[in-house]
């Protein structure tokens, strides 16, 4: 006898229907799988074996074939026990068949029968929404995560035998109802109002989340460029249902997401250490999984120590940085992870922290441009502010007055954000960062005076071709912060300064 159970299987962070078709034939009794499975998969061979046992299920000595579809696509993971162990007691007439072609069924099992955890589950219950299933059978442990897919029954299970009674029994299937709000206050442990001083990081920084620009930090040691960075993500608008799914989706895959399996609500913030590989960074694997600039999509990816990082990491975000996106290739197939992240970095300007002050810095001129080199131009030339940090003075570590609260930052950035949306709409761009020649035309006309002045900084070698286009899309958002419909030469020439602070360190602008 033949039975079929729909069941969903993980490439990159999306998922995708597979059959799990069970045949119990005539012949030598056997347990075969087939299907392109990964060793965890064929492993639950005994596990389902061995659980159907305990579960009080016995079973007769035939050939059982067990086949996961499509073929051409790697199984991984232990998502597909209980569909098996599903499909087999449906082919040998223990299990009604009348509901589960309308069904998705996944977990890993226990060798008792119980029903585990597994990784993923959000991404499962949406494709099995867009198939047009209309219920999801997970492990209980998942129930939350899976009904954040909305628009289809969700139902919980702990151990197989439960499933079984359910399936036999759909009278007796009940859904508990839970609901997202959107409205749902995000709080934050830090807050911008602990920052003393440093206005023009502050500036900056505002400048550049509310345009979503990568930004650079650079200054002396212990003047505050972590703590900046680390508030970011309290100036950033809150996550829209979509957004959140998205970010809940990648942590679900990586194993990443809070006990209570809940949808992600505030923005990522990745601080990975200089020490982390190319791979750790992009994501990859046998079988692909998000790096860390995914895991930062829709945050923050917050690179401190910045020429710590081996150049093989930095040279590997130049991609991402422009597509916010990132393709890992693989024979058969090619996984695409987001990476719409904001980059922020930090960095000394000398090994020992201390430059341009040379009362306190001891490093010789060929041993900082050495440090400096390790950030290459066009690295820097994809970041599009760079902020200079001021070194911090008793009067401004002591001051009693409080800096601006991160909520009235945010209203300012959400004000801004909001006249980016009109002006996109209906386009396939979001922000002022994402504007290619085409949209710098229509959108960042400049009078006389103000292409003079860009023309300036281009022929006298302060700018390339790509830090003429940063420039232009920092200064429309500088003019979108003050509600201004055309660039002004103020709003140009604070963007380049900004720029100017590479020339400072760096020696001029770099292109590719």
């Amino acid at each position: 006898m033949l039975s079929k159970v729909n069941t969903a299987g993980i490439l990159g962070i999306e998922g995708y229907l597979v059959k799990t078709e069970v045949d119990i034939g005539n012949g030598l009794p056997s347990f075969n799988m087939v299907g392109y499975l990964s060793s965890e998969v064929r492993e639950a061979k005994d596990r389902v074996q061995t659980a159907l046992k305990n579960s009080g299920f016995m079973l007769y000595a035939r050939k059982i074939t067990v086949n996961l579809s499509p073929a051409g696509v790697r199984k991984d993971g232990t998502a597909y026990d209980l569909p098996i162990a599903v499909a087999i007691l449906a082919a040998f007439g223990a299990v009604r068949q009348d509901l589960l072609g309308q069904v998705l069924i996944a977990g890993e099992l226990g060798l008792d029968g119980s029903v585990k955890k597994i990784r993923g589950v959000l991404s499962m219950a949406s494709t099995a929404r867009k198939e047009g299933l209309t219920m999801c059978f997970v492990p209980a442990e998942n129930v939350r995560e899976a009904k954040c897919a909305g628009d289809i029954t969700v139902i919980g299970v702990s151990a197989l035998k439960e499933l079984i009674d359910l399936l036999n029994h759909p009278e007796n299937i009940k859904e508990e109802n839970e609901t997202y709000t959107e409205e749902q206050e995000t709080s934050y442990a830090v807050d911008f109002s602990e920052v003393n001083g440093q206005e023009v990081m502050r500036r900056a920084t505002e400048i550049a989340v509310s345009g979503m620009h990568n930004i650079l930090y650079i200054g002396p040691a212990g003047s505050g460029k972590s703590m900046v960075a680390k508030r970011i993500p309290t100036i950033m608008p809150p996550l829209s249902r979509e957004e959140s799914i998205e970010v809940t989706k990648v942590y679900s895959v990586c194993g990443l997401l809070p006990e209570d399996g809940s949808l992600l609500r505030q923005r990522p913030f990745r601080s990975p250490h200089h020490s982390l590989t190319a791979k750790a960074m992009s994501g990859g694997g046998r079988i692909p999984k998000p790096g860390e600039i995914s895991l930062a999509s829709r945050g923050v990816l917050f690179l401190d120590e910045l020429p710590e990082f081996s150049s093989d990491v930095l040279e590997l975000l130049r991609q991402p940085m422009e597509d916010r996106q990132i393709v890992i290739s693989r024979l058969r197939e090619s996984c695409v992870f987001p990476a719409d992240t904001m980059i922020a970095a930090a960095m000394n300007p000398c090994p020992c922290g201390f430059f341009p002050d040379r009362r306190r810095c001891r490093c010789t001129p060929e041993k900082i441009r050495k440090y400096l080199a390790r950030v290459s131009g066009p690295f820097l030339d994809r970041m599009d502010i760079c902020a200079e940090a001021a070194p911090v003075s008793y009067e401004m570590v002591s001051q009693d007055k409080q800096g601006e609260s991160s909520s009235r930052i945010r209203a300012r950035v959400e004000r801004t954000r909001a006249i980016q949306q009109e002006r996109f709409r209906g386009m396939d761009i979001y922000f002022n960062s994402e504007m290619g020649k085409k949209e710098l035309k229509q959108f960042c006309r400049l009078g006389k005076e103000e292409e003079d002045f860009l023309k300036e900084q281009f022929t006298y070698g302060r700018l390339s071709a790509r830090g003429c286009d940063k420039v232009l899309k920092v200064a429309r958002t500088i003019a979108d912060m003050e509600e201004k419909e055309r660039i002004a030469l103020s709003h140009l020439c604070e963007a380049a300064a900004y720029r100017g602070i590479e020339e400072k360190y760096w020696g001029g602008g770099n292109d590719e």
